[in-house]
């Protein structure tokens, strides 16, 4: 695999069954992605995004085919290094926020540090620090339902921040957000992109990612329209 690239899908396929139908979510995906890169992956409902994503963060897996992160095929770990890989490496952004109603923002944020070796105070500095980061070092005590859409949003940013992650993966982040709070939540990813994190972005809006993609692909009931980077002759057998 080129040094230069974190990531690489290689032949990955994902087909479902339905009733006496099979169903391509994903076929034959050859895709790079470079460290430090910020990749827009586009397309309209059901064109594979989701699918896409949620078999390169390790959370399904692949009909066919290998996601390679860091040189490591996941498909290759057993379950309980799958999740340890996860826990430490990879953040996950969701459209539906995913956080905890009853806890506040500071305690969404300090649960994704639970499992790691940091005592509860040290876990609850960190939290505060990255909320603050984000912009919500007055809001930390608040439930979920007591903030906006927006403020929603950059807790479960912070919480898949607050690992240190290699790499980002954001699932339709602005989905359910109003047209300025996903401007904002473009530039905090493009930011964060410039300070170095690797930034895998799926969405339907095209102008969020002609605005913040260093690249565009195209998703299209299953397939990858180009992706003219992906050097197959490159990846290690």
């Amino acid at each position: 695999m080129n040094a230069d690239n974190l990531l690489q899908t290689i032949d990955l396929c994902r087909y479902y069954r339905r009733g006496e139908h099979q169903i391509r979510a994903l076929d034959h995906i050859d895709l790079s992605l470079r460290r430090g890169e910020l990749l827009a992956v586009v397309g309209s409902s059901g064109s594979g995004k989701s699918t896409l994503l949620n078999l390169m963060a390790g959370l399904d897996t692949p009909t066919s085919g290998r996601v390679v992160i860091g040189g490591r095929a996941l498909g290759e770990m057993s379950r309980r290094e799958l999740s340890a890989f996860r826990a430490g490496r990879i953040g996950m952004v969701f459209q539906s926020f995913n956080l905890l109603p009853h806890l506040s923002a500071l305690r969404n944020v300090e649960l994704a540090l639970y499992f790691t070796s940091a005592a509860k105070r040290e876990r609850r500095k960190m939290a505060g620090e990255m909320l603050e980061r984000l912009g919500l070092g007055e809001r930390l005590h608040h439930l979920p339902g007591e903030l906006s859409g927006g403020e929603q949003q950059r807790v479960a940013m912070a919480r898949a921040l607050i690992k240190k992650p290699e790499i980002v993966y954001a699932d339709e982040p602005t989905g359910n957000l109003d047209f300025d709070n996903a401007t904002q939540l473009g530039k905090l990813l493009a930011d964060l992109n410039s300070h170095g994190l690797t930034v895998v972005i799926a969405t339907h809006d095209l102008t969020l990612a002609q605005q913040i993609g260093h690249r565009r692909i195209h998703l299209r009931y299953g397939c990858l329209i180009d992706d003219p980077d992906f050097h197959p002759e490159e990846v290690a057998s």
